[in-house]
């Protein structure tokens, strides 16, 4: 089934203001009225699933169920070549509680020393999904790749941007204008493919 999500209401199933002020920009051209999960006083989900796509779907589908709304939840994180790939879906775990990505960051650093790498490259994945009150639910996937850098530069973005230099450009993410980065980023590849099929633009 086909349906677009053109004049309902949107909830976004983080409490990660960064990703949710993010997420509300790629949205901003779009006919939707979108908020957070926090404004409906939920508590985050346990993400136990084994892949982006799997946690994507138990954030959007336990907040479209505790709110009886259409809800999009946004799975991503940095996947270093020479780490196996982590952190991975663990990406907001190595933070910790307090959501220390500068530690998480040297944390990386120090690993791919440790193992004498110099292959610093590296990739975001994100993975949305899309759910409906009534089960129905849709995932998009956006990928980009680049290079790791250290230290961190810049105070733009969120996250591990201040590391990650995309492909083709020589500045991180945290260094990057943020319309430029969300022409580019891989929220903004999930986002073309959601938008395109999902949404409708403003007139």
């Amino acid at each position: 089934m086909n349906r677009k999500i053109n004049g309902h209401k949107l909830i976004i199933a983080s409490h990660n203001q960064g990703k949710v002020s993010e997420i509300k920009d790629l949205l901003s051209r779009y006919e939707v009225d979108v908020s957070s999960s926090e404004n409906f006083g939920m508590k985050e989900p346990e993400e136990n699933g084994d892949s982006f796509e799997e946690n994507a779907l138990i954030k959007a589908s336990e907040t479209a169920n505790f709110c009886g709304q259409i809800a999009l939840s946004d799975d991503s994180g940095l996947c270093v070549d020479d780490l196996d790939g982590d952190p991975g879906i663990f990406s907001a775990r190595w933070a910790g509680p307090k959501k220390d990505f500068l530690k998480a960051s040297k944390d990386i650093e120090k690993k791919l020393i440790e193992i004498g790498s110099s292959n610093y490259s590296a990739y975001f994945i994100c993975a949305l999904a899309v759910c409906w009150p009534d089960g129905e639910s849709r995932i998009f996937k956006g990928k980009i790749n680049g290079n790791l850098n250290f230290p961190p530069k810049g105070n733009l973005g969120f996250g591990y941007d201040p590391i990650f230099i995309p492909r083709n450009y020589d500045i991180t993410f945290g260094e990057m204008d943020p319309i430029i980065k969300h022409k580019i980023s891989h929220r903004s590849v999930a986002f073309d493919l959601f938008s395109r099929e999902l949404l409708v633009e403003k007139e």
